[in-house]
Formats: structure tokens, sequence, C-alpha cells
């Protein structure tokens, strides 16, 4: 009788889930949040996380990978990714390395476990910069799909000044890209995907943003029509729904938690 009269909240909470970007931001929001809720979490992160790994380099993709598969048994509920770089890091190309190849690697290297797991799902954290520089016009995406990092560094190294927002806005217009394109397979496969684009959050990482000469100024001049920047746990909140049990046929999507930004600057495209 316990056993038919379960609450769905009690199996939810027995969730595994694997989170990059678990040591700051809105990847430390989420996973306060996500343990709050009694999931199982393995953080990934350069540091300060159950799994420490650089997934700007292929070994560190590598071993993320198979550490987690290590922890989770080889059967994951739900992949949680965060990690990320902004504009100011150097050199362009590492933005780049972790904000698409970082992701996609784990989003194809665990997809097996994920379809293993319990009502399995993917979050993938794009921006809302995804929008703003378009797949048709980015530079950097023939070269990113491909998977040459060789020719994305290339192009990012002629780029001079603008490298840093190419590198920022091209991987993660690529990203959303990428997560589309998976959508009929994952979907087959029994596992939604989707991806949550922020605007500016009041993050480590915005603030590092602020302070470089090259980009404080017009991350200080991107106002959202909701006049502040959004908190970690706001995105953490988007995050959570859609990897919970409201959101079971949410899937292939983009959410912006974005104070207005797209629409104001997209009002004719949607």
């Amino acid at each position: 009788m316990a056993a038919a009269n379960a609450s769905p909240l009690k199996e939810i909470c027995l969730s595994t889930i694997a989170l990059t970007g678990s040591a700051s931001g809105i990847g430390a929001a989420t996973a306060q949040r996500l343990a709050a809720a009694g999931h199982r979490l393995i953080g990934i992160d350069l540091r300060n996380a159950d799994v420490a790994v650089d997934l700007s380099t292929s070994e560190g993709r590598s071993q993320a990978v198979s550490a987690i598969l290590e922890r989770c048994g080889g059967a994951l509920d739900a992949l949680v990714l965060c990690a990320g770089l902004g504009a100011h890091v150097e050199p362009a190309s590492t933005v780049a390395a972790v904000n698409y190849f970082g992701a996609v690697a784990l989003l194809d290297g665990l997809l097996p476990a994920l379809q293993k797991g319990q009502s399995p799902c993917a979050v993938v954290v794009s921006s809302v910069a995804s929008t703003q520089l378009p797949w048709e016009k980015n530079p950097i995406g023939a070269a990113l799909e491909a998977g040459d990092e060789a020719r994305v560094a290339a192009v990012l190294a002629g780029a001079g000044p603008r490298a840093g927002h190419l590198a920022y806005a091209g991987s993660k217009n690529a990203l959303t890209v990428a997560v589309r394109r998976r959508a009929a397979d994952w979907g087959r496969a029994g596992v939604r995907l989707n991806t949550v684009a922020p605007g500016a959050v009041e993050t480590p990482l915005l603030h590092g943003g602020l302070a470089d000469p090259r980009y404080g100024q017009a991350i200080k001049d991107f106002v959202a029509p909701i006049a502040r920047r959004a908190r970690p746990d706001e995105v953490a909140a988007m995050i959570a729904y859609l990897i919970g049990p409201d959101a079971g046929f949410i899937h292939g999507a983009q959410f912006f938690v974005d104070g207005g930004v797209d629409a104001m600057m997209r009002p004719t495209q949607f």
C-alpha cells in the first residue's frame, strides 16, 4: 500500500543530476536549489567540485564524461550544463572551447546514460546573445559544428579587438543551434533537451566583464526593459522547472530569462 501511495515528488527527489559550472554563478545557484529539493548532484567545475576538470580541453571533457559515468553508475536522470566563459576571457579561443565544445562533448557523451535514467532530460545554459549573431552570419559557426578547434582559433585570431565578443556570441549561437539540431534524435531517444538564455546576471563572470576596459561600458549600457540584472536564482528557477515533471512536453525550446531584451531587440522574430 505504501508503494502505491508513494508521492511523485519522492521519486523526483531521488534523481541523479550532473551539473557543470557548479562552483559559482548560475551553476552554484542551480546546485543549491536542486540539492534543497533532494536531488543527488554531481558537480563539475575547474575546481571546488566533485569532478574537477578543464572543459576547455578535449582531455578534460573526456575525463568529465568518464568521471560522471563512474559516479552515476552509467544511469543519469538529468544533465545541466551551466559552465561558460565571458567575452573578456583570454584567449578568445578558450571561450569558444568551453562554451561550445565543452557543452556538446558532454551532451553527446552522456546521452546513453541519460537514456537509462528516470524521466531523463538535459538543460543547456545558452545566452540572449545567441540570437544577436544569427547562424547565417556566424563566422565560427560552421567550424564549431564541424568540431574544428584549430579553425575556430584561427578565425578568432584574425578578428582583432572583436575576438572576445565574436567568441562569446558565436559560441552561444552555435550551442543553441546544436541543441535544436539534436531535438529530433533526442526526442526519439526519450530524452528531453532545452536551452535557457539569460541576459545580464549578477555573477562573478559578469563582474569580470564589467571590469574589462574593452567590454565594461557596453555591459553597463546593456539595460533590459526590466531595468535590472537577473539574480542567479531566477535563472536556476527556470532550469529547475525544465527538469521537473511539469515540463514533460517541452523539448527543443529556448527560454529567455533576460528581462525582455530579446523581445525589445527582435520584436518581429520569434
